[in-house]
């Protein structure tokens, strides 16, 4: 199940908080002592920021899937979110050694050095968002970026609940990527159950095309409440994307600098789903860059157009999708996953 920490971070008692919870989600993640140790230390950097500099915003962990090769390891992902007025200079903020007062002295630069992956964006008077991945070994220093796209997300329960009736998986064969994100039918553990029942399934299945995935879910739902889900297959040598969908789960596509909305087919997976499924085919382009997201997101949800933020960590534009959608005031009602496919080479999971 999609356990999530969510932690409002609007006081100093919080960073401990952070803290806290970043060192259970690397206990869970089953990372060695001084990988939970660096988790600590990014989760109090990031937090103490966030006070220093916004005002206060939040901190998300997840537990996700790095790497491509054979069994991908379970990483922690510590997302921190704001609607302060921005980083007015990234360069100087991103030096290792920059550091602001009442913090551990890491600085962003020392938490982009000692994360496996690690990413930012700031744009003035609408916020900032960052994204730090904790993997099991030690990050090694100028490794080679992997080609080709990549995938990141983010899922946050409502309310602040334990775990999350959303959840999103991603597999790699070779040119194909394979990209699922499912709501569970509700909210609490059986809808989490739900969810997670698909996402497991995926690696099992991940080589049929998205209408026959979709059908062999639906089997795999069946004892449980059932779930939206959307699949989207990525076929590099042809340069094909293949979208199909079941329920209240969408998605948009980005290519050439414009939005097309990618629709799913009524129904419930594993309860209500339809005989057919129909299957979106559509080019796939150098600067393509695909949205799914559940119903969390508000229907008129904005696509964002800033060039910098699209180029960077898709886990970063899924945030920034996220918080752009809602407000300080007006958070999303809903469990709400996004999940993103593209990006530079070398970033996301």
């Amino acid at each position: 199940m999609s356990r999530v920490w969510d932690v409002p971070v609007d006081d100093s008692t919080r960073v401990r908080d952070v803290r806290v919870a970043a060192e259970e989600a690397s206990a869970c993640a089953g990372l060695p002592a001084p990988r939970t140790a660096t988790a600590a230390l990014v989760a109090t950097e990031l937090a103490t920021n966030l006070l220093r500099h916004a005002d206060g915003g939040r901190v998300v962990i997840n537990l996700v899937e790095r790497g491509r090769d054979g069994t991908p390891e379970t990483s922690v992902q510590l997302v921190s979110l704001d609607h302060g007025p921005g980083i007015p200079d990234i360069a100087a903020a991103m030096r290792d050694g920059y550091t602001t007062a009442s913090s551990l002295g890491a600085g962003l630069g020392t938490c982009r050095r000692i994360a496996n992956d690690f990413d930012l964006h700031s744009a003035p008077g609408r916020g900032t968002v960052a994204v730090a991945r904790i993997g099991h070994e030690r990050a090694v220093k100028g490794a080679r970026p992997t080609p080709g796209p990549r995938v990141g997300g983010v899922n946050v329960p409502l309310g602040r609940a334990e775990h999350s009736g959303d959840a999103w998986s991603r597999v790699y064969d070779g040119d194909r990527v394979t990209l699922l994100l499912a709501d569970g039918l509700g909210h609490g553990p059986k809808a989490a159950e739900a969810s997670g029942a698909a996402v497991a399934e995926l690696r099992g299945v991940a080589d049929l095309p998205p209408a026959e995935i979709l059908r062999r879910l639906g089997r795999t739902l069946r004892p449980t409440r059932g779930a939206a889900v959307a699949v989207a297959q990525l076929d590099l040598s042809s340069g094909q994307l293949s979208f199909a969908g079941v329920g209240n789960v969408g998605g948009r596509l980005r290519t050439g600098g414009s939005w097309k909305p990618l629709l799913s087919h009524p129904g419930i997976v594993g309860a209500q789903a339809p005989a057919s499924v129909p299957v979106q085919r559509v080019p796939w382009q150098e600067d393509s860059l695909l949205v799914l997201h559940s119903d969390g997101l508000p229907g008129r949800w904005t696509p964002p157009d800033d060039g910098v933020l699209l180029s960077c960590d898709p886990a970063v534009v899924a945030v920034a999708v996220l918080r752009d959608a809602g407000s300080a005031a007006l958070p999303v009602r809903d469990d709400t996953c996004v999940a993103v496919l593209g990006g530079r080479p070398g970033s996301g999971a």
